[in-house]
């Protein structure tokens, strides 16, 4: 079995393909996979009503070296969670509670972002000559490019990265004079979090919107930190990214305070060649 398919996808994959005792197997580790990763194998055919040898031709069936290396990759699948395998009711009651949510996590995360942690984070953007903003994955991807969005319009020169190679490409050709803003939910992000030392070895300024105790949390200079509220709900989207973009929202609106004059000048321009444009109102949103 290959390194990167996990064991639950290929004892479904191979089901049907499997003997009478060998889908009873599967149907009992399926039903538990908690079980199945501590058991001996006399307890796995006692449960699943097989003999013993059956779990070790099981393990060969299903690509494995043997029930050793089956009951590690079981392990794995249950470190992922019980959740993702079964059904869990932990249904949100109707479409508010997605708002609900979503409130609760800014709510939870506002006291977090204090003056002593913001006024840093503005301190080493403010003066950069450019700032990078480096994020992978769903969400960072495009919160990176929303940071990017944001900045311009300060007329601030910045550049969102998500690819890992051009991240590193680009974190090499920094120096003290420049910044980078990392962005990650979860703060276990090797991409950025590598990419970032590059910059780092470079003399760049690491400004970081993470959790607290993570890798990444740990390796910038200045932490603008999230925390995360997830459910056993798996089907809603993270409420974190909406965390995360409000703390951007708030390290943006302080960089443009800290400059106001400048700030002024340029969202002024911008609004002057987008009414042209669209021939809007005065209270449209500016460049949306």
């Amino acid at each position: 079995m290959t390194h990167d398919l996990d064991i639950v996808s290929r004892i479904n994959t191979l089901y049907g393909q499997l003997r009478d005792a060998e889908q009873k197997i599967a149907k009992m580790i399926l039903a538990d996979l908690q079980f199945a990763s501590e058991s001996s194998i006399s307890d796995m055919a006692a449960k699943a009503g097989v003999s013993e040898a059956s779990i070790t031709r099981f393990a060969r069936a299903v690509d494995c070296k043997n029930v050793r290396d089956l009951k590690l990759r079981l392990a794995q699948s249950v470190a992922v969670g019980q959740r993702f395998y079964t059904d869990v009711q932990v249904e949100p009651d109707g479409k508010h509670a997605v708002f609900e949510a979503v409130q609760a996590a800014l709510e939870m995360n506002a006291a977090l972002i204090t003056d002593e942690v913001i006024e840093p984070a503005v301190d080493a953007l403010a003066g950069a000559r450019q700032i990078l903003v480096f994020g992978v994955g769903g969400g960072s991807t495009v919160l990176a490019q929303e940071c990017q969005y944001r900045l311009f319009r300060l007329g601030l020169t910045a550049t969102a990265y998500s690819d890992p190679m051009l991240m590193r490409m680009a974190a090499a050709t920094l120096d003290g004079n420049d910044a980078v803003i990392c962005l990650s939910a979860g703060g276990f992000s090797p991409d950025v979090q590598e990419a970032a030392q590059i910059a780092r070895d470079y003399g760049a300024k690491l400004v970081g919107i993470t959790t607290k105790d993570s890798p990444l949390g740990g390796a910038v200079d200045c932490l603008l930190p999230i925390e995360s509220m997830e459910t056993d709900f798996i089907f809603k989207p993270s409420a974190s990214r909406y965390v995360m973009l409000a703390a951007v929202d708030v390290l943006v609106t302080e960089l443009a305070v800290r400059h106001k004059r400048k700030s002024r000048e340029t969202l002024r321009r911008i609004k002057h060649t987008l009414d042209i444009h669209k021939q809007g109102r005065d209270r449209l949103p500016l460049g949306d």
